[in-house]
């Protein structure tokens, strides 16, 4: 599958809720966001209530000490919880993460293989969502795990 990354216009973004997105983004008919081709992620599930990203830790990705940077974790985590609460978003919603706690379990190097972020929906309120989700490599060995408070501004009448 060839990806291609990009935004589309406030008014595509509009035209559609969460849910329709997100899949138009798997199907290739939206493009994937920039910053998942500059870190090397994509979507690749989205149902309501949860979606999963898929990465690949390469050297790229490195710190100073020889392991993948966490912000690579970081990043994939926050983009499965919030996108798991973008799910629920009706047209015309807007929402952003008012806060991510993030736990880092073990380091992750350029031979971990493609690792999965997997967010999940505790509770979505009017105004206030919350999510949870992990990060782990294709064996279910657990890398990271995280939970967030996002802020949902409902679409003007």
């Amino acid at each position: 599958m060839s990806l291609h990354y990009g935004l589309v216009s406030p008014e595509t973004l509009a035209a559609h809720d969460g849910l329709s997105f997100l899949k138009g983004i798997i199907s290739g008919q939206f493009p994937q966001p920039p910053i998942a081709g500059t870190l090397g992620f994509h979507l690749i599930e989205a149902e309501p209530n949860r979606v999963v990203f898929e990465g690949l830790p390469e050297q790229r990705h490195y710190n100073p000490i020889h392991t993948v940077h966490g912000g690579f974790a970081a990043t994939l985590l926050d983009s499965a919880l919030a996108c798991a609460i973008f799910t629920t978003m009706l047209k015309g919603d807007a929402w952003t993460t008012l806060e991510l706690k993030l736990n880092y379990v073990r380091a992750m190097t350029k031979d971990t293989g493609p690792v999965r972020a997997e967010g999940r929906v505790i509770h979505r309120g009017r105004t206030i969502a919350t999510s949870e989700g992990d990060l782990k490599d294709a064996s279910g060995k657990l890398y990271a795990h995280a939970t967030t408070t996002c802020m949902i501004m409902p679409a003007k009448p």
